[in-house]
């Protein structure tokens, strides 16, 4: 008899389990991105948002409050420095309790019993009391996102972006005057410059990167439903807006993405800037979108060369296979990405009433698709450095055109006054094979003078290139 099979997966303790590409197959693209968006990142800006808010209260002048000293500004740093370990007895806090202190259950609670414990033996503890105080968790939330969207903005995505807007640059100027067939609808259309067509995505997406430098992420700080509250009972002498213009002043400090409070909010900031930003993003990875299947298509048409690589594999059974997979996986990541923007802007500026939590989980999933965008930069990155022109494929299929000086002709014939020029045009080509000789026939068939004849024989699809060589070197602000 054979053996009885179990239908069930065995699991062996020693594998790892991830259940996303990111934190598997691409995790080590995504280095920067975790450093500055990942768990740790998040308990980190609670951390600092908490302490930025303590030193405010420390410097009202309250009512039997000391001012935070300089050697205290050393320990709420270091404590700001959140290590791994120390990020582990958070998580505690959370799940299962530590010490004395039973789980919480809840994330930014957890972050206020750290602080405590943390800072309980030192001068500060006397000001334990404040930690957290006259805020819901929400102000924290509301500063801790908006610095890891900051960070992962500046930190990982604009650093990648700015790479691929140099890439396209460099090769928008090298192949300045290197020829290329245009197609419009796929057809063959008139003359272009394949540094012409680099230039037109480095233009779009400079453009894209000027306003994600220019966004600014909002925030709120101002209690349980947004109206200072507590703060006013507790003390209502205060300029309580102001004070918590000063925490979000203090962290913005040598921020180059800025944070901005919002004025007036319900317990959850209004985050349209958070909309803003996505739909920024998604913008840029829609113009990558067409990059990368623009690329594609050249590479399948014998334009564009790639750089083979010494053992590596193109296709599993087909070995001569050089595959455009860096362009395929940029393309796929980026849909994804875009698919998950969507949703986040759509989905993060609405909440019932003053509060409602279906956007806790949604929140905590923004960075998958910095995740995604990131791993899409690498591979067109990637794929840029292993790519050539070939200049002299791209000459030889615009000879294979000379219908292409179709368009220049009848221009010239009409600026010479034949207001008929495009139909007769029209019906020489349209349908028809064109050879070179065919059209220097019908050139010299024409009943026009011989100096306007001798200017359409001089006509050449290499040389019929407007100002697009101009176009591709051109400095633009």
């Amino acid at each position: 008899m054979g053996r009885n099979l179990s239908p069930h997966f065995c699991y062996n303790k020693n594998m790892t389990v991830t259940l996303s590409p990111l934190d598997g197959r691409y995790a080590a693209k995504l280095t920067s991105l975790a450093q500055v968006m990942g768990e740790d990142a998040l308990l980190s800006a609670r951390v600092r948002a908490e302490v930025a808010w303590l030193t405010v209260l420390c410097g009202l002048k309250l009512p039997g409050v000391k001012k935070i000293t300089a050697a205290e500004q050393k320990i709420l740093a270091r404590v700001c420095e959140l290590s791994a370990k120390e990020g582990d007895i958070i998580r505690a806090l959370e799940t299962k309790g530590y010490g004395k202190i039973p789980a919480t259950r809840h994330d930014v609670k957890a972050v206020e019993y750290f602080l405590r414990l943390a800072l309980e033996k030192t001068t500060l503890k006397d000001r334990l009391p404040l930690i957290h105080f006259a805020l819901t968790s929400e102000d924290i939330n509301s500063v801790s996102y908006a610095l890891l969207l900051s960070d992962g903005v500046e930190k990982a995505l604009l650093p990648a972006l700015e790479k691929i807007q140099k890439a396209l640059l460099k090769l928008a100027k090298k192949e300045a005057r290197s020829v290329l067939l245009a197609r419009t609808h796929g057809q063959p259309a008139v003359p272009t410059t394949f540094g012409k067509e680099m230039r037109v995505f480095e233009t779009r997406l400079a453009r894209q990167i000027r306003a994600l430098k220019a966004q600014q992420i909002s925030c709120k700080f101002s209690g349980a439903v947004g109206n200072f509250n507590a703060h006013y009972a507790a003390f209502p002498a205060v300029n309580w807006p102001r004070a918590a213009q000063q925490v979000v002043s203090a962290l913005n400090k040598n921020r180059k993405l800025k944070l901005f409070l919002s004025p007036v909010t319900t317990q959850v900031d209004n985050r349209d800037s958070y909309a803003e930003l996505f739909d920024n993003i998604r913008r840029i990875n829609v113009i990558l979108t067409d990059l990368s299947r623009d690329m594609w298509h050249y590479i399948c048409a014998g334009l564009v060369k790639q750089q083979t690589v010494k053992g590596e594999v193109g296709s599993s059974t087909m070995p001569q296979k050089v595959n455009p997979i860096d362009f395929e996986n940029a393309e796929g990541n980026l849909q994804l990405a875009c698919t998950l923007f969507d949703f986040l802007s759509n989905k993060l500026p609405v909440s019932r009433l003053q509060r409602d939590l279906s956007d806790s989980t949604v929140l905590r999933n923004m960075p998958v698709a910095f995740g995604h965008s990131l791993v899409a930069y690498e591979s067109l990155l990637k794929g840029f450095s292993k790519i050539a022109f070939d200049a002299q494929a791209a000459r030889q299929e615009l000879k294979q055109h000379p219908e292409v000086l179709a368009e220049a002709i009848q221009t010239i014939l009409r600026s010479h006054g034949c207001d008929n020029a495009y139909e007769i045009l029209r019906d020489f080509t349209r349908g028809h094979h064109l050879t070179a000789a065919a059209l220097t026939d019908f050139i010299d068939g024409l009943n026009i003078p011989a100096s306007v004849k001798m200017q359409l024989h001089m006509l050449e699809a290499e040389n019929y290139l407007g100002l697009a060589p101009k176009l591709a070197e051109e400095k633009y602000d």
